[in-house]
């Protein structure tokens, strides 16, 4: 166990050469480095914030879309049938030969089949109510957050300097902005983890887990290797954009279709050039050790930026694919209109 922790924790691999863990242990006095065991307390307090979260959709949350006049929709359930509910445990979308053969095995119509199947899939979808209420919570917390780290950053020379993130590193000296800030992140993202077994499961179910455990391991890794200055740049504007993304969320489930359409433009623009200024400090890492030479780890974490901002970008290009297409909606709604009118007639 000793030697696969020993591995683990290469001082080749996480340090620059000529620094070792030793000198990391004991800072000059009134001074502390950041250690990984700062991080133990994230968990009780993912916990926390769940709770904090659920108490906050129904004292705030509700009331908010009571008055915004967003009521919980009750959609139609499908009646109870165990074939076709051992079929939807494997495959929610069977294929027509499927359905033909479903249609045969129980006497019924192929458009019944088909129905039944719709039906049975639209109950497992949140309600707008439970969309509106996890946006806000979100809203919430990123607008927060970033006010927060905001704050923190406006009087931090590497703000306005990113080359100042490298100057004297590793030796650089935790803050208690720095440590607040870290800990209440991993503790939304380690909540947001947590919550997707717990909520509905959706169909971005796999995608945004690999989203959470990315963006989980990166930051982890950032402060156990003293990154915070880099680290804490690169959160805040993440967070910026996502600020308007929610925003535009709640705006579109509250029918205000015109702040919809801003916010999610200037989601759109702060998406794409805090994508790209978030790279800077990496970019400059090479330049400015004090003490030579590049991490190896760094090459180890860009495939996970890289898969964190391809996930990123597919997400929102799906959100922007659904605004400029309404087409698809509308046919949407007419299928539902049509399997209304169907069970009209059956009754």
């Amino acid at each position: 166990m000793n030697y696969l922790s020993s591995m683990f924790w290469s001082e080749s691999f996480w340090l620059p050469p000529n620094v070792t863990w030793a000198e990391l242990e004991h800072p000059p006095p009134g001074e502390e480095y950041p250690k990984a065991g700062h991080l133990v307390a994230c968990l009780p307090l993912a916990f926390g914030v769940l709770a904090l979260r659920v108490l906050f959709e129904r004292l705030v949350a509700k009331p908010c879309a009571h008055i915004l006049q967003i009521e919980p929709g009750v959609s139609r359930r499908a009646q109870p049938n165990a074939v076709l509910e051992r079929v939807f445990a494997s495959t929610a979308s069977p294929d027509s030969r499927r359905i033909e053969g479903l249609s045969k095995q129980l006497d019924w119509d192929v458009r019944k089949v088909q129905r039944w199947f719709r039906l049975r899939r639209n109950q497992d979808k949140p309600s707008t109510l439970t969309k509106f209420c996890e946006s806000m919570w979100r809203l919430t917390f990123y607008t927060g957050i970033f006010m927060y780290a905001i704050r923190h950053l406006w009087v931090s020379p590497w703000m306005w300097d990113t080359r100042q993130c490298w100057y004297n590193y590793p030796f650089q000296a935790l803050s208690p902005g720095q440590y607040n800030y870290y800990v209440a992140e991993l503790a939304f993202y380690w909540s947001l983890m947590f919550s997707q077994f717990t909520d509905i499961k959706r169909k971005d179910f796999l995608i945004m887990f690999v989203h959470h455990l990315a963006t989980i391991t990166l930051i982890t890794f950032s402060y156990c290797n003293n990154m915070l200055r880099a680290g804490t740049l690169v959160m805040c504007v993440h967070d910026a954009a996502d600020i308007f993304l929610e925003l535009a969320k709640l705006a579109n489930y509250a029918k205000y279709q015109r702040i919809c359409d801003t916010a999610f433009i200037v989601f759109s623009i702060i998406f794409f050039i805090t994508r790209l200024w978030k790279t800077r400090p990496l970019r400059e890492v090479n330049m400015n050790w004090t003490r030579g030479g590049p991490l190896k780890w760094i090459l180890c974490c860009v495939p996970l930026q890289w898969l964190l901002a391809s996930v990123d970008l597919y997400g929102k290009s799906l959100l922007a694919f659904r605004k400029t297409w309404p087409s698809k909606s509308l046919w949407m709604k007419t299928e539902d209109k049509m399997d209304n009118e169907c069970c009209l007639k059956d009754l």
